[in-house]
């Protein structure tokens, strides 16, 4: 544990950045050893002011730097495939954003790649997980108090999406976290999806469906809801109501300052997943640097990854046909059992 670890941190774009930010001056016992990016004058922007961090513009040359123990992937998903299986060649230990892969051919990929070494390397960052108001309602539920869940209603809300912002991402890239966060805080998985269309909002940009209804049914008869609205023009919000036999537990409602003047009152509303999470993300990054430095991987697994690849692809599926829409998932290596109710 004396020892400082050595991260390679792959891509620096906003959740790159901010990353390497996160390594250099909130988590101790690590850091920054190198980074890649194809954008090597962004790579070495993100690094500034950092003395001793090699910059590559390739992936793989950035593992190989020495004194790199440790894996941080936040490029984007289609370059994730790449980079876990250099760093697996390697037997790095990785923290990768999600997607871990944006299609589940390829997330399943991972998986079997991974149980061929017989050992965890990967957590899967799914922050939510670490989330201070998500733990409590885990903990809540796990205690029984409340008796059984019986639906989830959740809201997922962002002020604009960003260019290029397609209908099938607001349930691959959005509602993935609520698809993780759902199999997390109940302990199984999806059985089908079902998503509903609202008129367009005036403010979403020509031809995306925005406003969607998702609707996941689990194996164990638990309906879960989400209001994703990637274009609500006035804030980022995420909320979660759980509704049991004997009572409710929601989150996501004090995030904000109400300040009070000239006869009025105002709440603040974060405008971006970075404010919003900014101590889930501390949480997760701290928790998978002290982890590694005891030679453990703990979190959100590679079959996480996949088991929310595998549900977004249904998902995306049931936009497109407007049908409820099966949820398939490959048989569960023994590597990973038990890993919806991981930590």
């Amino acid at each position: 544990m004396s020892q400082v670890l050595g991260v390679a941190v792959l891509g620096a774009g906003h959740m790159g950045a901010d990353h390497i930010r996160r390594l250099d001056r909130v988590v101790s016992g690590a850091r920054v050893v190198a980074v890649a990016d194809p954008d090597a004058d962004r790579a070495r922007e993100a690094v500034a002011g950092r003395a001793g961090v090699a910059v590559r513009t390739e992936a793989a040359a950035a593992l190989d730097v020495p004194g790199v123990g440790a894996v941080l992937i936040a490029s984007p998903g289609e370059a994730h495939e790449e980079a876990l299986l250099a760093a697996f060649a390697r037997g790095l230990p990785v923290l990768c954003e999600k997607p871990m892969v944006p299609d589940s051919a390829g997330a399943l990929r991972i998986v079997e790649a991974e149980a061929r070494l017989g050992r965890r390397l990967t957590q899967i960052g799914f922050m939510r997980r670490h989330d201070t108001e998500y733990r409590r309602l885990k903990s809540v539920l796990d205690s029984g108090k409340l008796g059984r869940p019986l639906m989830l209603h959740c809201v997922h809300r962002n002020v604009s999406s960003p260019p290029g912002f397609t209908s099938a991402m607001l349930v691959n890239s959005s509602v993935s976290h609520e698809i993780d966060a759902a199999r997390w805080l109940l302990g199984h998985e999806p059985a089908a999806v079902t998503v509903l269309r609202p008129r367009s909002s005036a403010g979403a940009p020509e031809g995306l469906l925005d406003p969607q209804f998702v609707l996941l049914e689990t194996e164990r008869g638990v309906l879960v809801d989400v209001e994703v609205f990637v274009n609500s023009g006035f804030g980022y919000q995420v909320r979660c109501e759980a509704v049991c036999e004997a009572g409710s537990a929601r989150i996501g409602d004090d995030h904000a300052m109400v300040v009070t003047a000239a006869g009025g009152a105002r709440e603040e509303v974060p405008q971006d997943y970075l404010v919003r999470f900014a101590d889930a993300y501390d949480r997760e990054v701290r928790a998978w640097v002290d982890a590694t430095r005891r030679g453990l991987v703990t979190g959100a697994s590679a079959w996480d990854g996949y088991a929310a690849a595998a549900v977004a692809e249904a998902g995306v599926r049931a936009l497109e046909s407007g049908a409820r829409t099966a949820v398939s998932l490959a048989p569960r290596p023994g590597l990973y059992a038990g890993t919806a109710e991981a930590e």
